[in-house]
């Protein structure tokens, strides 16, 4: 169940998306205008959040939609830095505003495509190290959510344990770009099954299956667990009642339709 603290705190979270919205802006535009040139590094968070006066967070989330879009990568040890590649505009993704239902049901549509393939390649490819940070994954599902916890972070590992088991590392690099996009979606759909037992068992039946045809190795039935999953999270989402959007998953589905920059 959402709780006013849950719902205290995503409102909390979009006021700070509002901020990040901007300084991802300003930042853009001085890549545009070629302030900081291809190859360049950025200051540090803390310079940053205290030029434009605002909490280091924001700057976090500012700098990660810019990495998301293939425009700032962060090299260990030494920064954040403009991508050679930063001249050339990336693919946007532009969401229907305003509409919550339809957003969050073309991103799980988009997902089923991305997820189906995947699972079947995992059970294909999969080694058995892979195998065991999956099913380590999938345990940590139930731990969070046996805790009182919405399991958000866990269910976003758990599918992208499945990529990591494809052997395609092109698999990963899509899920990064999405990741804004997945994330939010996974916040909207997990606190809608959250509110029903009877969501919350499916989405468990549903995350085994897709674990028992990878150990078993069969890819036809990992690709039609997972593309049932999907299918079965957009019916759970088109459920949801009026009173869902008003509340907690209108809070969450808000970072699916913003602006694109």
């Amino acid at each position: 169940m959402i709780t006013g603290h849950q719902e205290q705190a995503a409102s909390l979270r979009e006021a700070r998306v509002g901020l990040s919205e901007r300084v991802a802006r300003i930042l853009l535009g001085k890549l545009e205008q070629g302030e900081f040139a291809p190859g360049a590094r950025l200051p540090t968070e803390s310079e940053l959040a205290r030029q434009y006066k605002v909490s280091r967070a924001v700057i976090r989330e500012a700098v990660s939609r810019l990495k998301s879009d293939g425009l700032l990568e962060s090299r260990q040890g030494s920064g954040v830095y403009v991508r050679a590649e930063a001249a050339a505009r990336p693919l946007r993704i532009e969401l229907p505003a305003h509409d919550y239902v339809r957003a969050v049901i073309q991103i799980v549509e988009l997902r089923r495509a991305i997820e189906a393939e995947a699972a079947a390649l995992a059970a294909a490819n999969r080694t058995p190290a892979q195998f065991k940070a999956l099913r380590s994954a999938l345990d940590a599902i139930d731990r969070a959510v046996a805790g009182g916890a919405d399991g958000v972070e866990q269910d976003v590992l758990f599918h992208r344990r499945i990529a990591e088991a494809t052997g395609n590392p092109y698999y990963l690099s899509v899920l990064d770009y999405l990741g804004q996009f997945l994330r939010n979606a996974t916040r909207v759909t997990r606190a809608n099954e959250a509110r029903r037992d009877d969501f919350a068992r499916q989405v468990r039946l549903e995350h085994h299956a897709i674990l028992k045809a990878i150990e078993k190795g069969h890819p036809a039935a990992a690709r039609r667990a997972a593309a049932s999953h999907m299918i079965n999270a957009a019916k759970r989402i088109g459920q949801a009642d009026p009173r869902f959007w008003e509340g907690a998953g209108g809070v969450f589905a808000r970072g699916l339709v913003r602006p694109p920059l």
